[in-house]
């Protein structure tokens, strides 16, 4: 590995199955936090030099229809701790590597299964993308604005936070659960279990009956339709974002910005209200207005570019992006007060390193052996 691994994760194991999107960011969150990550290629895999998803770990190449290579996997699985793949359900049974085989050899192996759909149900074989999954589930729908097609909200819904956000919590409450098991096992964590679950306070606030929670868009207060809580575009094209939702906020928002501080938050005159900021943050830059509310409780921040990001104060005391081979990245998080994560490396190369981290493990007993066996004891 590029450098020595360091966080709450030291000692685990993980062979991660290569793939796109919401699986190698589970495996960059393991390797953030100090897991021991190899990644698994085809013989003829692009390069991906620039992708920050592919940081902190070793790429072994192999050939799943080669039998010496994929007896070679076998052996590495043993004493894995964990095994991410993101593949349609029965690929990896067509390969020799499902789960009922490997946890039959490593009981305590944790097999993560990160799909769209799940690995059942009548849509499991279709093919699908963020947009797909994020529909499906409800998400999608209440976004955007009324008067266009709703709008995807890049992929972060789906792929990484209904995705592989769960998927990660569900690695590391399967490592802490073996603790008193022993054993691992399978998790099938499914983007559009994850989006739904990411609707738990819209549907509370849809079924209690809170004012500003219609079913279209354009009705409900977080949606954007709300003027204490969407952004507005500045003299010079840039926007603030408005987050004024209670009242003792929306009173700052509303004095700064040179209004009358008792006007209304309801519904009913949301569409109004909206209009009367709108001209008036066109009154001045963006900038100017963050200087305007500095130090004031109303609620507002500046919408930043990438290009702008890693030189806002802020962000920059707390090192939430860091540049790595000349990548602008963002740093490992949560943070830990004793056991400090960080990135152990830049994008790793098709075949880097993985040799020499695949003879380091193969030099450890099974996990089938005995106990925790060569991985790790979490």
């Amino acid at each position: 590995m590029a450098s020595e691994k360091s966080g709450p994760l030291v000692g685990v194991r993980v062979v991660e199955f290569a793939g796109l999107g919401p699986a190698p960011f589970v495996a960059m969150l393991l390797s953030d936090m100090g897991a021991e990550v190899l990644r698994i290629d085809r013989r003829d895999s692009h390069e991906r030099p620039r992708d920050i998803l592919n940081r902190g770990r070793a790429s072994l190449l192999a050939d799943l229809k080669d039998t010496a290579d994929l007896a070679k996997l076998r052996d590495i699985i043993g004493r894995a701790d964990v095994l991410i793949e993101g593949f349609r359900p029965g690929v990896m049974e067509r390969n020799g590597l499902g789960p009922d085989d490997l946890c039959a050899e490593n009981p305590r192996l944790v097999y993560l299964r990160m799909t769209g759909w799940g690995q059942d149900g009548p849509l499991a074989q279709r093919a699908g993308h963020d947009i797909n999954y994020i529909a499906l589930s409800g998400a999608l729908a209440p976004i955007g604005s009324p008067e266009r097609p709703p709008l995807p909200p890049l992929n972060l819904v789906g792929d990484f936070g209904g995705g592989a956000m769960f998927a990660a919590l569900g690695v590391v409450s399967s490592l802490y659960e073996r603790e008193k098991s022993g054993r691992g096992q399978v998790i099938d964590a499914a983007m559009v279990d994850g989006a739904a679950n990411l609707l738990a306070m819209y549907l509370s606030h849809q079924q209690g009956g809170r004012k500003g929670t219609g079913f279209d868009r354009g009705d409900y207060f977080l949606d954007g339709a709300a003027p204490y809580y969407r952004c507005y575009e500045c003299a010079d094209g840039r926007f603030v974002a408005v987050g004024a939702i209670e009242p003792k906020f929306w009173r700052i928002l509303l004095e700064v910005a040179g209004l009358d501080e008792t006007l209304s938050q309801e519904p009913d005159e949301w569409s109004e209200m909206a209009s009367r900021l709108d001209a008036v943050f066109r009154t001045r830059s963006r900038d100017e207005w963050v200087v305007l509310f500095e130090g004031r409780d109303a609620c507002l921040a500046p919408v930043l570019r990438h290009d702008e990001v890693e030189n806002n104060e802020h962000l920059a005391a707390r090192d939430t992006y860091v540049r790595l081979g000349g990548l602008l990245q963002p740093a490992p998080a949560p943070r830990f007060s004793r056991t400090v994560s960080r990135i152990s490396g830049a994008p790793v190369r098709v075949g880097e390193g993985g040799e020499a981290l695949a003879e380091t493990w193969l030099q450890a007993r099974p996990n089938s052996a005995s106990g925790s066996g060569g991985g790790s004891k979490l």
